[in-house]
């Protein structure tokens, strides 16, 4: 297909549109990195501890079990959506807004990350979607998936990339978590809150950014409490993806848009495990996946669990009680 086009095309004229990059709040990962001189001291491999990104979504195949028999969660939404995100949050600073200019950082992040090996991955499949229509009986196509990448670079090397994505989870929610390290030491001892710091990126439905911290609880004692710093960014007159990418196109803007390049190296990530015919972990509808996705995640804690709300989520290691940040 890329061979017929570019017979007959330049590159500057193909636009491929992923509805994603459209986003307004995907657009707004890359705008809030750079536009904040705050983030670029401490966006690195010594404050980052590690990066979630989840893709839940409530429903399951929606009747479109034929289509997805010939896909899959991974080349459905991370091979194209979530490594976009991925790149956005581990380029380097582009020479300028140009589409170019971003276009060229992204693809050396992804030319960057190690190729999945099948130990990076756990593959699930909910019960219940061998029954579909047009789903083959001894399917083993994956309806979740969970992912751990690595970045060979100046800048993340050693950081884990956590990727989850899947079908008939408990909410229809996507979010990002940049978890920080934690203080050299415990000046306050065993009262000092145990939530790392994180910076957390609400996606969709609705839109937010938030700031863990921790604050002192008032009283005599020098003890600590877990507050986030909550930023609500709806907006009801915001455009539409698909409205934002045919303008962009019309004005001849390729920003939103995936170059060759680009897209070559996104497959070449995933392709080493999309052959693999294993046969995927079974987990009940409205449940966070298979319990084997734990092992993806290294440390303590296990996956970030996005909420119903942008104000709400949990964590597998434990419940998660934040104060609202007031006096």
């Amino acid at each position: 297909m890329n061979a017929t086009l570019l017979a007959s095309f330049p590159e500057s004229n193909i636009f491929r549109i992923d509805h994603y990059l459209g986003k307004e709040p995907v657009q707004n990962l890359l705008y809030f990195r750079f536009a904040n001189s705050f983030l670029e001291p401490v966006w690195n491999r010594n404050f980052v501890n590690s990066v979630q990104i989840t893709m839940a979504e409530k429903f399951g195949v929606a009747g479109r079990g034929k289509f997805y028999e010939e896909v899959g969660a991974i080349r459905d939404v991370v091979q194209n959506h979530l490594l976009e995100v991925v790149s956005l949050l581990a380029m380097e600073p582009p020479l300028s807004a140009s589409g170019e200019s971003l276009r060229d950082e992204k693809v050396k992040v992804l030319k960057a990350i190690k190729p999945l090996a099948p130990k990076d991955v756990v593959r699930g499949q909910f019960v219940g979607y061998r029954q579909e229509d047009g789903v083959a009986k001894d399917s083993h196509v994956e309806t979740f998936a969970a992912l751990r990448l690595g970045i060979d670079s100046w800048r993340w090397s050693g950081v884990p990339f956590y990727v989850r994505a899947g079908k008939s989870l408990p909410v229809t929610a996507t979010e990002v978590v940049v978890e920080m390290r934690r203080p050299p030491a415990r000046v306050f001892g065993d009262a000092s809150p145990e939530q790392p710091n994180y910076l957390r990126f609400r996606l969709s439905p609705d839109t937010a950014i938030a700031l863990g911290a921790h604050a002192k609880k008032p009283g005599p004692a020098m003890q600590g409490r877990d507050v986030e710093l909550f930023v609500d960014q709806r907006d009801p007159d915001e455009a539409e993806a698909y409205e934002r990418l045919i303008g962009a196109a019309l004005i001849g803007d390729t920003t939103l848009f995936a170059r060759q390049d680009e897209v070559e190296a996104a497959w070449a990530v995933v392709d080493p495990v999309l052959s693999v015919d294993s046969v995927p972990f079974e987990y009940t509808q409205g449940t966070w996946g298979p319990k084997e996705s734990d092992d993806v995640i290294k440390g303590d804690c296990s996956w970030h669990n996005p909420g119903a709300d942008a104000h709400s989520w949990t964590r597998s290691c434990g419940p998660v009680n934040l104060s609202k940040f007031a006096p």
